[in-house]
């Protein structure tokens, strides 16, 4: 190792915040035995939120996995930057692979041939730019033919193991603290950035790392979406039922410099990340009483939440929760407003979150599948007029009961008044 300081990588008082080796190994023989099936030789990792699930680290670099890992050398990680850090956050010496200097592309092929590849390896040609995708599919084309592994890959990452829903619940109390800060900053006059920054001194201080890990392009997302009064009904480039001002157009979404009023409402939607996984929470908030009409939209939408938790906690599809819930609102006269206003309405109720924050499954048309058991869903019907929104989130977890929630669910009111 080089002169830097391996110890200083730590988490709060000097705990080991990597990977535990024993987690990437499951994920690496899972990885495998998905390829097997598949009938594919091997997959490279190269997108940095996968090379941290499977390598314990986000190092620029190349993670061959062969589908047939007792021939050769098994898994090696081609390191261009860092090599040393790469090899630590792995786990050292205990490493569940090789780790080797990236080596010339034009030399790659040869290398994968004399670490035991029988063909191409499979790429994530669902994440990677084209033209960097190109240069990979070129330099190994004595190979083969490189097939798409994105999908094999976002499959595996749909079920949590413990030590994942570990990640997830303790991000949750951190969460509730975030609301917390919200709750006790609120007043007229307090603008919308104001009380992200509550929330997200909260969320900084735990060890969020800044972003939000998104897969759909252009892979941005305001992690503190609060939006009071009409700036709710503001819609934006995001595909999620509240858009919001943003302070100005190249952030044109989430909160802005609008304040708190009296009598209006306040949607608080808050992500915290912790040790890269996501939960995600929203609850309304308001300077003295709502009216009945806003209580009565209120109710209306956990109703509606209610039904596509019921769904999914017998195992029904995700587009089956889609239609049913959506069918509810349609009932309860809100066909309109259903997650965001004509023509900027969006089409789900509910997203799977883990690494990223917009995961698969989705609770919309033609998910044709459930939630898998250790599935995490983020389950978020709202309504949306030109005078405001409101709505609930939470983030649940299918278990072998059923759906259990992850985030506050009724430890925290669906309404809070200033």
């Amino acid at each position: 190792m080089g002169d830097w300081d391996s110890t200083v990588l730590t988490g709060p008082e000097g705990e080991d915040w990597r990977v535990p080796v024993s987690e990437l190994e499951a994920r690496l023989e899972r990885l495998a035995q998905a390829l097997r099936v598949a009938a594919l030789p091997g997959a490279l990792i190269q997108h940095p939120v996968d090379l941290y699930y499977f390598a314990g680290g986000r190092q620029d670099g190349s993670l061959f996995v062969p589908a047939d890992g007792t021939e050769g050398d098994g898994p090696v990680f081609f390191v261009r930057r860092s090599l040393e850090r790469a090899r630590f956050e792995a786990g050292g010496e205990n490493a569940p692979f090789l780790l080797e200097p990236f080596p010339r592309l034009r030399e790659f092929a040869d290398i994968l041939k004399a670490k035991g590849a029988h063909g191409a390896p499979g790429l994530q040609f669902g994440e990677l730019p084209s033209t960097f995708a190109q240069r990979f599919t070129s330099a190994l084309s004595s190979l083969g033919e490189c097939k798409d592994v994105t999908s094999i890959i976002h499959r595996l990452r749909e079920v949590k193991s413990p030590w994942e829903q570990e990640q997830m619940a303790y991000g949750a109390e951190v969460q509730f603290r975030m609301f917390e800060a919200v709750s006790q900053l609120g007043g007229e006059g307090v603008s919308e950035l104001d009380l992200v920054a509550a929330a997200e001194a909260i969320s900084r201080s735990e060890g969020f790392g800044g972003q939000v890990q998104m897969r759909r392009f252009p892979l941005e997302c305001n992690r503190g979406v609060i939006v009071s009064g009409r700036a709710g009904g503001v819609p934006s480039f995001f595909d999620s039922a509240i858009g919001g001002a943003g302070p100005h157009p190249l952030a044109g979404m989430g909160s802005g410099f609008n304040k708190i009023k009296p009598n209006e409402p306040v949607l608080v939607d808050l992500v915290h990340v912790h040790r890269g996984y996501v939960v995600d929470m929203t609850r309304m908030f308001s300077l003295g009483a709502l009216s009945q009409e806003w209580h009565q939209r209120l109710e209306d939408m956990i109703a509606v939440k209610e039904t596509v938790v019921g769904v999914l906690d017998e195992g029904g599809f995700c587009s089956q929760a889609w239609e049913e819930g959506q069918a509810l609102a349609h009932e309860l006269g809100h066909h309109d407003h259903l997650m965001g206003m004509k023509p900027d309405q969006s089409k789900f109720l509910g997203h799977s979150v883990g690494l990223q924050l917009d995961e698969s499954p989705v609770v919309a048309a033609g998910f044709d599948r459930p939630l898998p058991v250790g599935g995490t869903m983020a389950i978020e019907p709202k309504l949306v007029y030109a005078e405001g929104s409101i709505g609930s989130e939470d983030t649940w977890i299918r278990d072998e009961e059923g759906m259990r929630p992850v985030t506050a669910d009724g430890a925290w009111p669906w309404i809070t008044e200033w």
